[in-house]
């Protein structure tokens, strides 16, 4: 029950407080000079008057929004009924600063309100004091403490100090801004402000200019702020700077060399050229040097003519010698023919040149990472091994001695109607080692079955790279060469001939079908292949027809020996002939159709 009664006495009280409070908007008014403004004092509740006193002005205003009896001011506010006070002031005057007052009545009694109103007066112009003191020519010494005090007097309200030299924020070690506030004759007050600035001097800041300026309250677009500027004048040695180059002079004409230095006071110019001391204003054999040129802003130019230039002027090196009342400074000049200085840095053509080929070299290596990741482009097939010369000669050596071990792999012919026939590899073992009499069409044949689904052989590993080239070399196949009539001589020409010469010369022979050698299956567009189908089913039936009178020279004697075309050891018996006949050759390692 008391933390009740305790709440409800503290809502009455703030109540009253409230009520009895005069709000004032705005607390501070800050303008200018013939500026126009509203001021307001508001009470919670019904007022019965509205009076309001402003500085300067001799009498005091009684509003109502009903009636205006001053010009220049008017009410300003929602009404009496309201508990508004307010009064507008068209235009404000110096005079009017101050504090302004206004009364409310409220149920016989009345309540006042301030508000300070603060008319901007425009301060005087800033004045720059030299703390540290020049010598009797105004120049102060490299190296001085330069110090200097700026004061802005009068102001209404304080104005604001920054420093310039040349017009850039000076930068340089500066005091706190001091406020100093005095009263005038009729008691308003006015405020000064000051601040000061030091930094120690150099050559770079002779000739330069130093500025305070003011920031004020009145400053508009039409009024820019006021400031006050100094200028800095030192005195120094001249100034140290690298060596120069002068580029484009001819030779065999006067050559002109100019060079630039800064120095205060006039400096007293000397040019020694390989131990020739040339002064200010004299001729020495083709040297002559002139009187320093005053450029301003300390600078001087300082010419050297050289009658005559040879190739062997540019090659020396020029000594100037410069020297005032501070000091001496000694500087070194090259001189060349040559029409502009070599650059040390690229231009923008080859940066750009650089940068494009740098890009297109990534590219290159990218697209080649990649082709090979994907097994593309000349990465698409396995490598093909290709028989040398070498390995043709050892091939064509074994086939003549027509002896040693087949080790060759499988041979595939060529494709026909009926699939694609194989020799295989145990079969021409077979064929080769025994020299008892086994006919060649007991030579076992493969032959690739209708539901084979293997086709390694035929296609490879890539049917891409197995692309038919005329540009290959033959087969040197002896099945081959008999395949394609080769071996279509007479038995009676069989029966007179050896092997060997026989072998080897269906070894030198092309092959009739200009089919490529190729570890791998050949891959054919289908044309052609049809047209090697067709000559190799007739090539086959011609090789049966073969066969047939070899097996007819096994059983009968020869009629009429046939002519010899070489010398040859007597002409063996028929039972020897078959022997021989019989024997397969010795076929090339490694070789697929």
């Amino acid at each position: 029950m008391s933390r009740i009664v305790f709440v409800l006495f503290a809502a009455i009280l703030t109540d009253a407080l409230t009520a009895g409070q005069v709000n004032v908007e705005p607390n501070t008014a800050l303008l200018n000079e013939g500026d126009r403004t509203e001021l307001l004092c508001r009470y919670g509740r019904t007022i019965n008057y509205c009076r309001i006193e402003i500085p300067g002005e001799q009498k005091v205003l009684n509003l109502s929004p009903e009636w205006s009896k001053t010009p220049g001011f008017t009410y300003y506010g929602a009404g009496l009924q309201a508990g508004q006070c307010g009064v507008t002031i068209e235009r404000v005057k110096a005079s009017n600063n101050g504090q302004v007052k206004c009364s409310l009545g409220v149920e016989g009694e009345e309540l006042s309100g301030t508000i300070d109103l603060v008319v901007a007066l425009r301060p005087q112009q800033p004045i720059i004091e030299l703390l540290s003191k020049p010598n009797r020519e105004g120049y102060f010494a490299e190296g001085t403490q330069f110090s200097a005090r700026c004061s802005v007097r009068d102001g209404r309200p304080p104005a604001n100090i920054s420093w310039y030299i040349d017009n850039m924020p000076a930068n340089k070690r500066t005091s706190q801004l001091e406020i100093i506030s005095t009263p005038t004759n009729d008691n308003v007050e006015l405020s000064t402000s000051v601040q000061e600035i030091q930094w120690h001097l150099s050559p770079e800041d002779s000739n330069r200019k130093l500025v305070c300026r003011s920031h004020h309250q009145t400053d508009r677009e039409t009024v820019p702020p006021q400031e006050a500027a100094y200028i800095i004048n030192v005195r120094y040695a001249p100034v140290h700077q690298p060596e120069a180059s002068v580029y484009g002079l001819y030779l065999d004409h006067t050559a002109i060399v100019n060079i630039t230095i800064r120095a205060s006071p006039l400096p007293r110019i000397e040019w020694t050229i390989e131990g020739l001391v040339v002064s200010q204003g004299r001729t020495e054999g083709r040297y002559s040097a002139y009187e320093p040129q005053y450029l301003g802003n300390d600078e001087y130019n300082v010419t050297l003519a050289i009658a005559g230039l040879t190739l062997e002027d540019t090659t020396k090196i020029y000594n100037l010698r410069a020297t005032n009342d501070l000091g001496l400074t000694d500087y070194q000049v090259r001189i060349s023919s040559s029409s502009k200085p070599p650059s040390n840095s690229l231009d923008v053509a080859a940066i750009v040149g650089i940068v494009v080929a740098v890009a297109v070299l990534v590219l290159v290596v990218l697209l080649l990472l990649f082709a090979r990741a994907t097994g593309r482009w000349c990465f698409g097939g396995k490598s093909i091994k290709t028989p040398t010369n070498e390995t043709d000669g050892q091939n064509d050596k074994q086939l003549e001695l027509g002896g040693g071990q087949n080790h060759g792999q499988n041979v595939a012919l060529l494709e026909t109607p009926n699939g694609i026939t194989l020799l295989g590899a145990s079969k021409l073992k077979e064929a080769n080692g025994n020299g008892n009499g086994i006919p060649l069409e007991r030579m076992s044949v493969e032959r690739r079955q209708p539901n084979d689904e293997d086709d390694s052989f035929e296609y490879a590993t890539d049917r891409e790279s197995s692309v038919y080239n005329p540009t290959t070399r033959p087969l040197r196949s002896v099945l081959m060469s008999q395949a394609g009539g080769r071996n279509s001589r007479s038995s009676a020409s069989s029966e007179t001939e050896p092997l060997a010469t026989e072998n080897s010369d269906l070894l030198q022979k092309a092959n009739q079908l200009g089919i490529p050698e190729s570890r791998f299956a050949r891959w054919l567009p289908k044309d052609k292949r049809e047209l090697l189908e067709k000559q190799a089913m007739l090539l086959s039936g011609h090789g049966k027809a073969m066969n047939a009178a070899t097996t007819a020279t096994v059983t009968a004697p020869p009629a009429t020996p046939p002519k010899p075309q070489k010398k040859v050891p007597a002409t063996p018996t028929p039972t020897e002939t078959a022997t021989t006949t019989m024997a397969t050759p010795k076929l090339p390692q490694e070789t697929e159709i």
